[in-house]
């Protein structure tokens, strides 16, 4: 997100600006620099992205802004956003690139494969798309699940012990880092940060190459209780 972005909004000392936890860090930043205060609201647990009812229940009469961010190629619902900021007088700042953004050939190479991949996996739970919506897949974010972060963990080592490359693609919510931290408790973007695994999915990859992915994450099971290493 743009710092013009906010500059143009002409935010004032004690103005609120709503926005998700989960992938939020980056431009809850620049909210707290352009002199504002961050918000934070959960996520919707299908897309990862900002959940219009939640940022509905964080707004007060002090909130000029809602941040919309389009996250792992998922767009944020700017429908039910948009109607939520005319509704209550705000507006409405988007952050991320949405599906029209990337180059169409680029775009349907990652959803042919992630369509691919998404149809064997068993061993973890592969990416949703909501309902209406299209998923441009610029990271493949799987969910681990079982009974918090060391399974999610244990898991990412032994996939890479299998030489299949795999990351967290983010690791803590922005209210529970260091300067934005809050009491809240944002039960989805604390679960999308335990379970969250992004797989590495190049445009360039074969179908014998996503298969061997899959069997892998399918071997594992998707929970895997030893210790990590």
């Amino acid at each position: 997100m743009a710092m013009t972005q906010l500059a143009a909004l002409g935010l004032r000392p004690g103005d609120e600006v709503v926005l998700p936890s989960y992938g939020g860090d980056r431009a809850a930043r620049e909210v707290q620099l352009a002199g504002a205060v961050p918000v934070f609201a959960d996520i919707d647990p299908l897309s990862f992205c900002l959940s219009p009812s939640s940022a509905e229940a964080a707004m007060s009469e002090r909130t000029v802004a809602i941040v919309a961010i389009h996250l792992f190629g998922h767009p944020a619902d700017m429908v039910r956003l948009e109607e939520l900021a005319q509704r209550r007088g705000a507006k409405l700042v988007e952050d991320g690139r949405r599906l029209g953004e990337i180059p169409s050939g680029e775009a349907l190479r990652r959803r042919e494969r992630a369509g691919y991949l998404g149809s064997r996996l068993r061993g973890v739970l592969p990416p949703q798309t909501r309902a209406g919506a299209e998923h441009a897949f610029e990271e493949y974010v799987v969910r681990v699940p079982g009974n918090g972060r060391p399974d999610r963990d244990v898991f990412r080592h032994a996939l890479r012990a299998r030489g299949i490359e795999c990351y967290v693609p983010i690791v803590t919510p922005a209210h529970r880092t260091r300067g934005l931290r809050t009491a809240q408790w944002l039960r989805e973007s604390e679960l999308a940060a335990e379970q969250g695994l992004a797989l590495t999915i190049e445009d360039s990859m074969s179908r014998r190459q996503l298969s061997r992915i899959a069997s892998a994450c399918n071997s594992l099971g998707g929970l895997l209780m030893e210790p990590a290493c």
